[in-house]
């Protein structure tokens, strides 16, 4: 008997279906049946599910003899199933990678309960992957399992049949079936949570629900049917009594989902939406539960359902909208006097004389204080105080910024009286395009990491990687540059091919690097405190790069697995690259820390014990440290061939590489992870890559720049530097953590 019987009823899916098959039958947990029910699809569902069925066992193709509809073409599925659990999929939809396994895990962890909820992603028709809005009921903090009572506002979750797995046995004792219609999951959805002895949540995106692109034509009848599924969920309430308190929250749910099909003007055939509305007014007035009040916000869409107001509707609505035309015009005429007063008073600016005491910072285009910017402008408070420094950074991150600094918001008058009047200009990318500078200001470009993937005119050759960098924008801008900073010799050799320029090169050291030569041991245990690192553990910062090579980006990493086979005494901090959009995983357990927002990578290098990334630049700042690399490169050739890198990694690594998630997680059980090879390894990259940052690189940048001086401190050798050590420095030397292995588990060795 299998786990999961996983249930695909297809029609007219035939350019999705593979890839959803596919999704189940590639999934790291391989317990289980897949059914697809081929709804008498007048396309090739019905081939596509034969031809899966003939190449894999654990799939078979059931074939219906007349078009039923999405309700009983899954009960013709729950029909032939055989599993412990039932989890549904639409033929358009797919399960992430490990959503089976980790569904399994939290079924076992919870005891078998009758329902396991779990999130999902939406992915339009332009491609993008969305995370549903979180609300919190999916939290997996507190008692589990647990009843609807305990947490009520999962009735207002979706009402979707694919965000659940259900006890076989539940629903066959319970009499449960999918009734026709186009919202069939709607009284499926309320029935079974309302039945269930025992429900449990994981707060994990388990699966992509398409939503695929709609014609423009106005929609169909077929979302009439809605009122007739609310009829069953309120006849079900009242045949059973000890139902009715959620009456008044199934009403409101009602509504809600009336004024959905009713607003959206493609999901009704045009000339119907006079007769939707008297319906729902009737519906409402049938099912409405006297004495609960309507909430203040839903309030306008309650009086228009319950008083029938279709023609007050028609003169509402488009006054409404145009209102808002009518406002754009004045909006987009009010930023262009803005922005013209802007130029002016920049050109003024331009005018009046250079503020010699005066240096404007920013990093990252708007982003918060840090990198090797925000170490200079400490730098410049410490050793050039009689410099007064502002920092440019959006608002939500004005809090990052010390309160001796000025802080200034992109595109305001300070913000370019700053640009045009501050001596010192310091930056890790470049400055908004439009300004000019001065003769008299120094920008000094700091560029934020060792180069390891191609850069600058190198991406000449690599148009994906490049997308629509402009090569001549970007040597007028390296045009703009005083000096530039470089942490080794490969980064200077490297700088000065593909962004050549007149520019003075510093090869002082990455002064964002300096704080770990300066951090004490009462540092890292504050800033693990901080960040909720339990005393004791193991801490892995988790930090992948970008893939140039991918539309969308999605963690390689199942990190609840990764932590469940190593064992308690690991923890990891997930930091997601600033250009992925949100967080690395779904979090499933307390021991995964979302740290993709916290404003200083380098306190998270040193809260952390070892780092594990796949070809991020900060595997060479991390190396100052002395820690334990770990290098994770599963897709090393598809990187490389996207992107383009300077040296293969396999003859120059960090320490130990896996090229699959059972190999790291061997590297970490078996302790190779901090063994004697890894060390050597780390030994020579160190040498290779960190030879000047000895903890005062700002200092030499400060005094040659600002205040003029030749004689420098002289860098401290690598041999006599020793940085913070880590916490888990202390720990025994044992491997921390045991693992047991399938038969597919593959070993690693220390030979790389």
């Amino acid at each position: 008997m299998p786990r999961f019987s996983v249930i695909v009823p297809a029609y007219k899916v035939q350019a999705y279906l593979s890839a959803c098959l596919e999704s189940v039958l590639s999934q790291s947990y391989e317990d289980l049946e897949l059914i697809a029910v081929d709804d008498r699809s007048p396309d090739a569902c019905g081939e596509i599910a034969d031809e899966f069925a003939a190449r894999d066992p654990r799939a078979r193709a059931v074939h219906l003899a007349r078009n039923t509809g999405l309700g009983p073409a899954r009960n013709a599925g729950i029909s032939q199933a055989t599993g412990d659990y039932l989890v549904f999929l639409d033929g358009d939809d797919t399960l992430t990678p490990h959503a089976l396994r980790a569904i399994a895990d939290r079924l076992k962890e919870t005891g078998e309960p009758d329902v396991l909820l779990y999130d999902h992603a939406l992915v339009p028709w332009s491609g993008e992957t969305v995370r549903n809005a979180p609300t919190g009921q999916l939290t997996e903090q507190g008692p589990a399992p647990f009843l609807l009572g305990d947490r009520p506002g999962l009735l207002r979750a979706p009402t979707a049949a694919w965000n659940m797995a259900y006890r076989r046995e539940f629903v066959e004792s319970g009499g449960f079936a999918f009734p026709p219609g186009h919202h069939a999951d709607t009284p499926w959805t309320y029935r079974v949570l309302m039945t269930a002895e025992s429900i449990a949540t994981l707060d994990r995106a388990c699966v992509h629900h398409r939503q695929r692109r709609r014609s423009r034509a106005l929609g169909t009848a077929g979302h009439f049917d809605v009122f007739d599924q609310y009829d069953r969920v309120f006849a079900h309430v009242d045949s059973r009594p000890e139902l009715a308190r959620w009456r008044p929250l199934l009403f409101r749910r009602m509504v809600d989902d009336l004024w959905a099909v009713f607003a959206e003007r493609d999901r009704l055939p045009r000339g119907s939406r006079a007769e939707f509305l008297r319906r729902a007014r009737d519906h409402y007035r049938a099912h409405r539960t006297p004495g609960h009040p309507v909430p203040v916000r839903s309030w306008p869409r309650h009086k228009v359902i319950h008083l029938g107001l279709y023609r007050t509707y028609r003169v509402v609505e488009p006054a409404r909208r145009l209102r808002q035309r009518a406002t754009g015009p004045v909006v987009r005429l009010a930023k262009a006097l803005h922005a013209a007063a802007l130029r002016l008073h920049y050109r003024v600016q331009l005018r009046l004389p250079l503020r010699e005491d005066r240096a404007v910072f920013a990093a990252y285009g708007g982003r918060g204080h840090g990198c090797n910017p925000g170490a200079l402008e400490e730098a410049f408070r410490t050793f050039a105080p009689h410099i007064r420094t502002a920092w440019i950074a959006d608002p939500e991150h004005h809090h990052t910024i010390p309160t001796a600094t000025l802080r200034l918001r992109p595109g305001t008058a300070a913000y370019w009286t700053a640009l045009a009047r501050s001596k010192y200009l310091v930056n890790n990318t470049d400055f908004d395009r439009r300004p000019v500078k001065r003769p008299g200001q120094v920008f000094v470009q700091t560029q934020h990491g060792t180069p390891f993937k191609h850069m600058g005119l190198d991406l000449q050759e690599r148009p994906a990687a490049a997308g629509d960098l402009d090569f001549d924008e970007m040597l007028s801008g390296v045009d703009q540059w005083d000096h530039l900073l470089s942490p080794n010799r490969h980064t200077t050799l490297t700088w000065e091919r593909v962004y050549p320029g007149g520019y003075t090169m510093l090869p002082y050291g990455y002064p964002r690097n300096d704080v770990f030569q300066r951090a004490t041991s009462e540092d890292v245990r504050r800033l693990r405190e901080s960040l909720g690192v339990p005393e004791g553990s193991v801490a892995i910062l988790y930090a992948p790069t970008h893939r140039d090579y991918r539309r969308t980006q999605r963690a390689t990493l199942d990190l609840d697995r990764l932590l469940r086979r190593l064992g308690p005494r690991f923890v990891v901090l997930a930091r997601a690259h600033h250009r992925h959009g949100g967080p690395l995983f779904s979090p499933a357990t307390g021991r995964v820390i979302d740290v993709s927002d916290h404003p200083s990578v380098e306190s998270l290098c040193l809260a952390s014990d070892a780092l594990v990334t796949d070809y991020s630049s900060l595997m060479f700042d991390y190396a100052n440290l002395d820690r334990p690399i770990v290098i994770h490169a599963d897709d090393q050739e598809a990187y490389e061939a996207a992107r383009g890198t300077y040296f293969d990694l396999r003859s120059f690594a960090p320490g130990a590489i896996a090229h699959s998630e059972d190999e790291l997680t061997d590297i970490f059980a078996t302790g190779h992870w901090r063994g004697s090879r890894s060390t050597q390894l780390r030994s020579a990259f160190r040498e290779r890559f960190c030879p000047y940052d000895d903890g005062r690189a700002a200092e030499r940048v400060v005094r040659h720049v600002v205040l003029g001086e030749t004689e420098l401190p002289p860098v401290i050798p690598l041999a006599e530097r020793h940085p913070v050590p880590s916490a888990a420095a202390a720990l025994d030397r044992l491997p921390l953590a045991t693992v047991h292995r399938s038969a597919t588990d593959t070993p690693v060795t220390e030979s790389h």
